[in-house]
């Protein structure tokens, strides 16, 4: 699978979710299902985060952006009926962060852990319309580079995800529509909310065959 995604984000007093760009995503994941239950993945993906001042009138920082490269894999249990399919995910990733002309950050790297538990339920026989709900936990361990030191391994955020996906029988495109709330912090946590639109092309390729489902939303 295959995807580019584009984020933008409102100010904390105006509320206009189309008002600042936020991130650039590139992403290339291989699927492998080994077993009638097991399916693994590997993946590599940049990313592009814009940063901005926490204080009016909220301009970009200096460096303007963070960069990315992400190395990740999971192994997902797939447990499937005909209305429902439950499939709990460990993904571990590898998190690499630089400034806008390629010098460390000063969280040179990261380790980071993520368990996460997926139901998607079938509104019709057909599968055309599903519901997909998630709940995921993230630990991370960093690598300082001044000073050079580690971050001890800790729960860092949850997520909490629902969808909706459309898949046309008569088209060669999944729709999914979603919401995401993302819990950050322990003691005091807060909570960042995300909207998402997917557009999903199913073998772009070939003009024969159509993909099964074998994907969700992508508010990671």
């Amino acid at each position: 699978m295959s995807y580019i995604g584009l984020g933008r984000i409102s100010n904390p007093t105006d509320y206009n979710p189309f008002d600042k760009s936020a991130i650039l995503v590139l992403n290339q994941e291989f699927y492998y299902r080994f077993h009638k239950h097991w399916q693994s993945s590997f993946a590599l993906s940049y990313r592009r985060q814009n940063e901005y001042f926490d204080s009016y009138p909220y301009e970009r920082e200096n460096p303007a952006f963070e960069q990315e490269f992400r190395f990740y894999s999971r192994f997902s249990y797939v447990l499937e009926t005909r209305r429902f399919k439950f499939i709990p995910t460990f993904r571990q990733e590898f998190r690499k962060f630089y400034t806008p002309t390629f010098a460390r950050e000063a969280e040179n790297f990261q380790l980071r852990s993520r368990v996460r538990l997926q139901l998607s339920i079938n509104l019709d026989a057909a599968k055309t319309h599903q519901i997909i709900l998630s709940s995921e936990q993230l630990f991370s361990a960093s690598k300082l580079y001044a000073p050079s030191q580690w971050e001890k391994l800790a729960y860092r955020e949850s997520r909490f995800v629902g969808y909706y996906s459309f898949a046309p029988k008569s088209l060669p495109f999944i729709f999914d529509l979603g919401y995401m709330a993302n819990r950050l912090g322990t003691t005091s946590p807060i909570y960042v909310h995300y909207a998402a639109l997917d557009v999903i092309w199913k073998n772009p390729l070939s003009h024969h065959k159509m993909a099964k489902r074998t994907r969700i939303g992508n508010l990671e």
